[in-house]
């Protein structure tokens, strides 16, 4: 990676590059770094944890902060148990330093080819020519706009999530959030408690899951069932989480028939984590709606026939890690919806892993934090 090395830095570092500064790229570093592995992090933002300093203001970790800590480092004792997004940035800032990972930011990464012996990387910067390669971009690299009917023609805002920061610009508007994931239903939430009228699009079956239950994160019990078969685990949850949150379909919320577990591992599709939202929807601050039929310039028609005016929408139809865009050969080593086949090892491309793409009911940062020293442990097996 010569043409674009910083002045003074070690020549092998060229070896093992990093795609990524988020908590899976930091991670990853930490682990390359105490397995005594040189290596280099770009990243096409300017700072570390960039997709957490865009985030909604009011976020906060849907997972508990003692089993949210990346390699190394645990988060400090006078944290909340579920840190806000600032807390998250200032985490990520302080990993960084602590564990001497610098980034060269403003570097985006066009193409990842594999060669006999090594990676040809192409790079806004200069070609890289890597041994190994560690993508850690996440979920988060582009956001999927699905193709309403008529949301063209429709006169109001239309924003994704990723530009959402608070209420304060839909004060006195009526609302409608597309989508119900947890990003949906705490914007959702955010909204409805400032007073704002808001309805949230539930397009199918949901499986609703407390953030707490019985005095401790629903995460802790998951983590202590993980080594079970998703069936079994649901037979265990699914009569609690009926008796915890009850029978929603009358406020148009239909629990689906697969337990939680399977509907994760068969279909990708995560509960909704509820910090408060049921409580509004029963309440009747946030009205649910069906499917969207077709969006008309000032209002919207659901398929279940409803038709209802509103201001502004808020697509919360999450995100894609859209690695088929940089990555040559991906359809090859990918699923259906863009993800890759197998995480924290190597892949069936030689000298190519990838960390932080799970999300399952343990947590994200958690699975992060699992994967990452694996793939160091990799790497220095093979490395020579």
């Amino acid at each position: 990676m010569a043409a674009t090395r910083d002045p003074g830095s070690n020549e092998d570092e060229g070896d093992i590059l990093i795609i990524g500064a988020g908590p899976a790229g930091l991670a990853a570093a930490a682990s390359l770094r105490q397995s005594g592995l040189p290596f280099a992090v770009v990243d096409r933002a300017g700072s570390v944890g960039a997709s957490w300093r865009k985030h909604y203001d009011r976020l906060h970790l849907h997972t508990a902060k003692k089993f949210s800590g990346l390699p190394f480092t645990p988060w400090p004792r006078d944290a909340p148990q579920y840190p806000s997004r600032a807390e998250v940035v200032r985490y990520l800032e302080r990993y960084a330093e602590q564990h001497r990972i610098a980034p060269r930011f403003g570097v985006e990464v066009q193409r990842v080819r594999r060669e006999p012996d090594r990676f040809i990387i192409d790079t806004s910067a200069g070609r890289l020519e890597p041994r190994f390669v560690i993508v850690a971009t996440g979920f988060n690299r582009e956001p999927s706009r699905p193709e309403l009917p008529g949301l063209a023609r429709f006169a109001g805002s239309v924003v994704h999530t990723e530009a959402y920061k608070n209420p304060q610009p839909y004060t006195g508007r009526r609302t409608l959030v597309v989508g119900c994931g947890n990003s949906g239903a705490e914007i959702a939430l955010d909204l409805a408690e400032q007073g704002i009228e808001v309805g949230m699009v539930v397009r199918g079956p949901t499986h609703v899951v407390p953030r707490d239950l019985f005095g401790r994160p629903t995460q802790q019990t998951s983590i202590l069932l993980s080594s079970l078969p998703a069936s079994v685990r649901d037979a265990l949850v699914s009569p609690v989480l009926r008796l915890a949150v009850g029978d929603l379909s009358r406020w148009g919320i239909v629990r689906p028939e697969a337990g939680p577990n399977r509907t994760i591992e068969e279909r990708g599709r995560i509960p909704m984590i509820d910090v408060g939202t049921i409580a509004q929807v029963k309440a009747g601050r946030i009205r649910v709606f069906p499917a969207i039929a077709e969006i008309l310039e000032d209002r919207v028609r659901f398929v279940d026939g409803r038709t209802e005016p509103f201001d502004d929408i808020i697509l919360a139809t999450g995100y894609r890690p859209g690695l088929g865009g940089f990555i040559e050969g991906f359809d090859a080593i990918s699923d259906a919806k863009g993800r890759p086949h197998e995480f924290g090892r190597e892949t069936r491309v030689p000298g190519l892993f990838f960390v932080g793409f799970r999300n399952p009911p343990t947590g994200a940062l958690r699975e992060i934090a699992i994967e990452a020293p694996r793939v160091a442990a990799a790497i220095r097996a093979a490395y020579r």
